[in-house]
């Protein structure tokens, strides 16, 4: 079956009565005509009518605007728990009438700089890189006139970006114990080559601050933790360790909801209850986090209110530059608040 032809501007020309140059000015709002509204009235409905829409390659060539934007990442788009960057990128462009080109490249980076200059090379108005890791990354030069926006991550000659705030995330989730009683915490986070490394991280660092700082200025003791890497793994053996040799802790902060995964277990191994008998935070809101028994308080990393958030600055009114977006603290059921401070257990 044949399908149906589509409408053309002469088709609306045709049934409105008017020139082809007269509906194109209409249609495209173009300044200058002195058409009468009633003539702009006639091109609108039978536009309307006929259900005809613009070529978007004519539009373009007229424009010089393309009305796609790329959006590059290196696992966002296969990682469930960053796929909200997708979405938040896929909405807000909707709303600015774009489209998106998707590209995955891994931790490649020669596929970056490909995929970067096939999106240059289909002339989108705007490239998004953006990461699951907030690390530093290189990306290729643009053409004048095309703007790049850093969702996640920064490079080293400082383009545009959105990160999240980890040092406010880090001050809250400690407060959130302290403003509940604790004063005698687990912190099992540290690790000194990723926080140092802003190839692998640059934001860990701010996160491990805010929670230090914090606890430092309310006067709380911390027990803290140093592993290889952030993995339930990691969790399980330095919950089993600390609890070993400070039984006097009432609580943990989990640097990732991973380690927070571990920190459960090992409770759970040892005969204790979240949060009757130690309370557990942690950060990123990963979607476990509203799964398990009971639901853990975490810092949510922002995915989708980032990439909305670098289309914003791509398409909208929002400047180009560097900008951090609040953590928000999802509180579930992992935190007892004490009516006394223990004195042991």
């Amino acid at each position: 079956m044949t399908p149906p032809r589509r409408a053309t501007l002469a088709d609306v020309a045709r049934l409105a009565g008017l020139s082809k140059t007269a509906v194109s000015l209409i249609l495209n709002d173009r300044p200058g005509s002195r058409l009468s509204d009633e003539a702009a009235e006639r091109a609108r409905a039978a536009a309307a009518q006929l259900g005809y829409k613009p070529n978007p390659a004519a539009q373009s060539l007229r424009s010089g605007k393309t009305r796609t934007i790329g959006f590059i990442s290196d696992q966002v788009t296969i990682t469930r728990f960053a796929s909200a960057m997708v979405r938040g990128t896929l909405r807000a462009a909707k709303e600015y009438d774009h489209t998106v080109l998707i590209a995955e490249t891994g931790d490649d980076v020669s596929q970056l700089a490909a995929a970067f200059d096939e999106m240059i090379d289909r002339r989108v108005d705007g490239v998004i890189v953006g990461l699951m890791a907030a690390r530093m990354v290189d990306v290729p030069s643009a053409p004048h006139g095309v703007p790049v926006v850093i969702v996640n991550g920064r490079t080293p000659d400082d383009l545009p970006s959105v990160l999240p705030d980890e040092y406010a995330a880090g001050r809250a989730m400690a407060s959130v114990l302290m403003d509940a009683g604790h004063t005698r915490i687990g912190f099992i986070a540290d690790i000194p080559q990723i926080a140092g490394d802003p190839r692998r991280s640059v934001t860990i660092a701010r996160r491990l601050a805010g929670i230090r700082e914090a606890l430092a200025e309310r006067g709380a003791t911390s027990f803290e933790a140093v592993g290889e890497n952030w993995t339930t793994a990691l969790g399980f053996a330095e919950t089993t360790r600390l609890l070993a040799d400070h039984p006097e802790i009432t609580a943990f902060i989990a640097g990732t909801d991973g380690v927070a995964f571990g920190v459960y277990q090992a409770l759970s191994d040892l005969g204790l209850h979240v949060p009757r008998d130690i309370s557990v935070v942690s950060f990123d809101d990963e979607e476990l986090a509203s799964l398990v028994r009971p639901g853990l308080t975490t810092a949510r990393l922002p995915y989708e209110q980032m990439a909305r958030h670098g289309v914003e600055m791509l398409l909208g009114d929002r400047e180009l530059a560097h900008e951090l977006l609040p953590m928000p603290v999802i509180a579930r059921d992992s935190v007892r608040t004490l009516i006394a401070e223990p004195t042991g257990r």
